[in-house]
């Protein structure tokens, strides 16, 4: 919005405002500041009000009995404060991106579509204490639903073309420089190219490209990943600030990555790709960052609230969005290795009490739990994760300069 009211000033009025605040780096700032702001200042009132709505957290106990001695004091913790991180996040949307991009639209509407799906799902456990909530199939039918209908705008040029109207909403515009002998080629490639390209951590060319009916496979990749995500950050929410503080490192280094690739001259210097207007896919990313840090404000041992499936499915698909958009769907699972893991965890442990006779590899999935189960306090368990994540996210930042 600001955008827009800079050119309506200029345009009706002839006042002129500091060119500083359409660059995307300065908006990345306010986004992130916004949203911080806003989690900490509101966050007494939400929390009151949940306590009200009487929202407070049920625990799991069928499949680890122990958790309910070792969570007790949690029972009556509201849940539902991903209410709070989404509507600070939106705020920094509508105030700080470019409402014409094609990338405000597609996190907008994952935002509030996975929002909804976390959300009705946490209102079924509320509303019926004994209810697991929103059903497996169905909640995966809807991540599926998205996941598909974006995968389709980005792989079929009838859907980009016909989303297009004007100015807004115009297709990703994507370029690949290549330096040959001292001059530098510049390629515009269209979407199926830029979509069908995989790139690895360390190496500056794709690993492979998707062209043709293959292409189909480029669009179940599409929907593993975000997927994948939304349900991999939804596990690891189950400890105070585990998964607000790993987003905070894992949207980070995906914002600067979305930066970089909005410079042509840091693209080419990278070798990565050129990316037009990803910039606003850094902002809304510094926004969740923000989000997430005032979120911990709360969240953190001992947790006022818990963000529940309705922040952590959105959360995790908007960071999944963020990397299909970026070609770097392997960075994700790079420096998003604790999600990663987290997921594996619970995998293995089904897979392994299916088909080896009710035999389990860990003392209870996801393998935070197997560590509490192991004697470690939760701040440990916590702190330990942090320092991993970090520790990743680093080596992915490194990863941008060593290719």
């Amino acid at each position: 919005m600001l955008l827009l009211l800079i050119e309506f000033l200029n345009h009706a009025y002839g006042i002129k405002v500091p060119a500083v605040f359409s660059y995307s780096s300065t908006r990345m700032m306010l986004a992130t500041v916004t949203t911080l702001i806003f989690t900490i200042f509101l966050g007494p009132r939400f929390i009151r009000k949940l306590y009200q709505l009487k929202t407070g957290q049920s625990i799991r106990v069928e499949d680890c009995p122990m958790l309910a001695e070792l969570h007790q004091k949690k029972k009556d913790t509201p849940t539902m404060g991903g209410i709070l991180i989404l509507s600070s996040m939106l705020m920094a949307l509508f105030i700080w991106m470019d409402l014409r991009s094609i990338y405000t639209l597609l996190l907008f509407v994952t935002t509030i579509w996975l929002g909804l799906v976390g959300g009705y799902d946490d209102y079924l456990k509320l509303k019926h204490k004994n209810s697991k909530g929103l059903s497996g199939k169905k909640k995966l039918f809807f991540q599926m639903l998205l996941a598909g209908i974006i995968g389709l705008y980005l792989l079929w040029p009838t859907a980009s073309e016909a989303l297009h109207r004007g100015k807004w909403f115009t297709p990703p515009v994507v370029k690949e420089q290549i330096v040959q002998k001292a001059e530098v080629k510049t390629y515009t490639l269209n979407t199926q190219e830029y979509m069908g390209s995989y790139y690895v951590p360390f190496y500056k060319e794709p690993i492979f490209q998707l062209t043709g009916g293959i292409l189909i496979l480029g669009f179940v990749f599409t929907l593993f990943v975000l997927v994948g995500t939304s349900n991999a950050v939804n596990l690891t929410d189950g400890l105070d600030g585990l998964a607000a503080g790993c987003l905070v490192m894992v949207s980070l280094v995906l914002a600067v990555v979305a930066f970089l690739s909005n410079n042509i001259e840091m693209a080419r210097y990278l070798n990565i790709l050129y990316i037009e207007n990803s910039g606003e896919i850094a902002i809304y990313l510094c926004a969740l960052a923000g989000a997430c840090l005032g979120f911990l404000w709360y969240n953190g041992y001992p947790a006022q609230v818990f963000m529940g499936d309705t922040g952590s499915l959105a959360l995790g698909g908007i960071i999944g969005l963020a990397a299909i958009l970026l070609r770097r769907e392997l960075l994700l699972a790079l420096v998003g290795g604790v999600f990663v893991v987290e997921a594996l965890s619970v995998i293995i442990q089904v897979t392994s009490f299916k088909f080896r006779n009710r035999k389990r590899v860990f003392l209870c999935a996801p393998i935070h739990h197997h560590f509490e189960y192991k004697g470690w306090p939760e701040t440990k368990v916590v702190l330990r994760f942090w320092i991993v994540g970090l520790l990743l996210a680093i080596l992915g930042m490194i990863s941008l300069k060593f290719q």
